[in-house]
């Protein structure tokens, strides 16, 4: 029986950093408060979803660092009954990532050490592990070097991963990090070809199909939007493509059907921290596939498990089980 959801990919320390402003170059500025959180998708989604679904099996795949950071993550793990963490393997130093938030607009930067997660190989994912996983989510495309690297059959080692769990009988999930840099349309269409669910930011989205997203005064292009979401289509993703941003997520399901849902109204002075809510909504939308879901309503479980993250400074301290984010706002 397929009732397992698989996550795998980055595993990270994050190193929270509230500043008083970003500096310029060669210029000082305030740390107001540190703060140290895990990150990464294996991390963020893995946990979110034990916590959005206590009774759901979250398998993770990895490789955390050989030493104290490493056991730092598996303690984590090891707080959820659910999660299982047998397949994660141990080698390397520890992931981090400095994440540098201003405190005026809570707009981020991030610095990253590969670290461990460098290492993630296709090789660390075997099939018998996949016996009993029903949709396999990994995350980050273009911060997971090993699986990055070319591939003389499917393109990238991603793509070939990708295939070898579609060929063990799961569905696919991928998300990508939000990168500066011109690799978005060199590493992540070929592993579009082996995805059945594809969900990422705006940001993302609009690299990986060469579009801006955004008009020049900042406010979303909605219509570059559903272009974009028809250009990804074409790269080969079989099942749901979703976009996300602060205002809402728009999608296209499995007939090609365009989706949007606004997101969740949120009080003044209620988002404490803006670390995580992406994961935290890929999270919500994966448990909305796992259970069947149609599209609109899982981006509205992205939408409410996204807007419990932003309560708290940290990326999953924040989540709650579905059935009470459901509850706690209402539906715009």
């Amino acid at each position: 029986m397929r009732n397992t959801i698989a996550v795998a990919g980055n595993m990270i320390i994050d190193k929270i950093k509230l500043l008083r402003t970003f500096p310029a170059r060669h210029e000082l500025t305030g740390i107001l408060s540190v703060e140290e959180s895990l990150g990464g998708a294996a991390c963020n989604v893995g946990m979110d979803l034990a916590r959005l679904d206590p009774s759901l099996p979250v398998r993770v795949f990895g490789v955390a660092g050989a030493d104290a950071d490493g056991d730092k993550v598996l303690r984590a793990f090891g707080a959820f009954p659910n999660i299982d963490t047998s397949r994660v393997r141990r080698r390397g130093q520890s992931s981090f990532t400095d994440v540098l938030t201003e405190e005026r607009g809570r707009a981020r930067t991030f610095l990253t050490f590969g670290g461990s997660n460098a290492d993630f190989r296709e090789t660390d994912v075997e099939a018998d592990a996949l016996s009993d996983v029903k949709l396999f989510h990994i995350g980050y495309i273009l911060l997971l070097d090993a699986l990055d690297a070319p591939d003389d059959e499917y393109g990238t080692k991603m793509a070939r991963l990708l295939h070898n769990v579609q060929a063990a009988g799961a569905l696919t999930s991928v998300d990508v990090v939000s990168e500066a840099g011109d690799r978005f349309q060199r590493l992540v269409p070929p592993a579009l070809k082996y995805t059945d669910y594809l969900i990422v930011n705006e940001i993302e989205a609009g690299k990986t199909a060469g579009l801006a997203l955004r008009a020049p005064g900042g406010e979303i292009d909605e219509e570059s939007v559903w272009e974009a979401l028809r250009a990804i289509r074409r790269m080969g993703v079989s099942r749901w493509i979703v976009v996300h941003a602060p205002e809402g997520a728009w999608g296209l399901d499995e007939n090609d059907r365009e989706v949007f849902v606004r997101s969740a109204k949120l009080p003044q002075g209620y988002i404490q921290g803006t670390v995580g809510a992406g994961d935290a909504f890929c999270a919500g939308a994966l448990l909305g596939a796992y259970r069947g879901e149609a599209l609109k309503d899982a981006l509205w479980y992205g939408a409410v498990a996204a807007a419990c993250s932003l309560g708290k400074p940290g990326a999953t301290e924040g989540v709650r089980k579905m059935e009470e984010a459901l509850n706690a706002f209402e539906r715009v």
